[in-house]
């Protein structure tokens, strides 16, 4: 092999190897997403126009500038910007306490609203960091708070799922409502009663009921109310 042979194969190597390294950039040399303190992140609440608009949800940060008429001064939901409040995402407070990133006290089912509004976020805007306190440490790791509140909403739709599954084996009522005459329910094979949801203080902390249609050798079960007003045979109440 000549000494020009040598070169050139030696330059195509180096080219190739030149090539590779910029249009395939492999993913771990990515920068690191940035940490926050709650005092970093208050500085980005929308009231310098020089800077974009943060919010946080369980402790991850989005850069929200582009829904700037929402999250800006004076936008439906600017008091999201700047912190992490979490909870407001499902308690509607969004005044004074009501505005924090706890989620003490919240059932099952509010705490899978949470994660999916965190999920929301990661569709929808950019993703600029972690905010360190509940649920990142100082290192930027995922805290217990964060493990809790992903299990907590696991077991959520775990428990949806099965309250689904359960009462697809007993048809719900038909109902209308309509101002002039208010509500109704009815049944086309059966009769309207109230059951309660067994399910539904592990998801909500309260207890709910539903409308099923029942024939007549169900009625007798333990737990089911008549509408107050309707025959015990009707087919049809007014609610």
């Amino acid at each position: 092999m000549g000494r020009s042979t040598y070169i050139g194969i030696a330059a195509a190597f180096a080219f190739s190897s030149f090539a590779f390294r910029f249009f395939f950039k492999p993913h771990q040399h990515h920068q690191p997403s940035r940490l926050f303190t709650v005092q970093e992140l208050s500085l980005y609440n929308g009231t310098d126009e020089q800077l974009p608009i943060f919010l946080g949800i369980l402790g991850s940060v989005f850069d929200v500038t582009k829904g700037k008429s929402h999250y800006g001064v004076g936008g439906a939901y600017n008091h999201f910007a700047g912190r992490d409040a979490s909870r407001a995402f499902v308690s509607g407070n969004f005044t004074g306490d009501g505005l924090t990133d706890t989620l003490r006290g919240l059932s099952s089912s509010e705490v899978k609203s949470v994660v999916e509004w965190r999920d929301f976020f990661l569709k929808t805007y950019t993703f600029v960091g972690r905010l360190v306190g509940r649920y990142y440490d100082f290192r930027g790791m995922p805290t217990k708070y964060l493990k809790n509140a992903e299990a907590k909403a696991a077991r959520g739709a775990q428990l949806l799922e099965k309250q689904k599954r359960e009462e697809e084996k007993i048809p719900n009522c038909n109902s209308k409502w309509s101002q002039h005459e208010g509500g109704e329910v009815w049944c086309d094979d059966g009769y309207p009663r109230l059951m309660q949801r067994p399910l539904e203080i592990a998801l909500t902390g309260k207890m709910s009921k539903r409308c099923v249609c029942l024939k007549e050798d169900e009625l007798q079960q333990s737990g089911l109310e008549v509408y107050e007003g309707c025959d015990y045979h009707a087919k049809a109440c007014k609610v």
